[in-house]
């Protein structure tokens, strides 16, 4: 069944973790310290914020560990965000539950893309009309986006996370579901120290 044309638009949910040093951007630290990871990541949340302004539906900010750190508050009043918890559990489990607050569908991001726009947003959202899955692909081997028509849990079942086949895993679980999936332009992550000089 298709999305009707004239539904309103869909939530946008963004990940965020609270930004403690030595805790956000792990893997960036040998370059930058924990301080410096720590600031590049409060850097790209609101890049991926300030990007992502002009979205016309209802925006949500899923924090971990809850929502009870202070630049969440402030980033909620700058951008008019609804603030959510994320539940407890992997990656997946997260992402199944956050999807599966919406029943009408929603898409959802983290802030580890630079170049990600509202007009990627809306490629991936215009095609939830035919599709049950949407994603944008990573060069690494993952995914920036992912949205749904409908929850369903297949693309985040007992999947393991961070390596190089999350999408070709993803793909399998939603072949298995028998989900439409459509893929969008491929992106980039900012995660590695390799990552860093692309991005100044």
């Amino acid at each position: 069944m298709s999305r009707p044309l004239d539904a309103p638009p869909l939530p946008l949910l963004i990940f965020a973790k609270a930004p403690v040093p030595g805790q956000v951007k792990t893997r960036l630290i040998p370059a930058l310290g924990a301080e410096g990871a720590c600031a590049l990541y409060q850097h790209l949340l609101v890049r991926t914020l300030e990007q992502t302004r002009d979205w016309p539906g209802l925006r949500y900010l899923y924090c971990a560990p809850d929502t009870h750190h202070t630049l969440f508050a402030e980033l909620a009043q700058q951008h008019n965000l609804q603030l959510r918890n994320q539940a407890p559990g992997d990656l997946g489990q997260r992402m199944n539950q956050a999807l599966s607050d919406h029943s009408q569908g929603a898409l959802l991001i983290g802030s580890d893309c630079p170049v990600l726009t509202t007009a990627h947003v809306l490629l991936a959202a215009d095609a939830l009309h035919d599709h049950d899955c949407v994603i944008l692909p990573s060069e690494d081997g993952g995914y920036v986006l992912i949205g749904q028509r409908q929850p369903h849990p297949a693309p985040f079942r007992d999947m393991s996370w961070s390596h190089t086949q999350v999408l070709a895993d993803t793909r399998q679980r939603l072949q298995e579901a028998n989900l439409s999936l459509w893929l969008g332009p491929t992106l980039w992550d900012l995660d590695d120290p390799e990552d860093l000089a692309r991005w100044r």
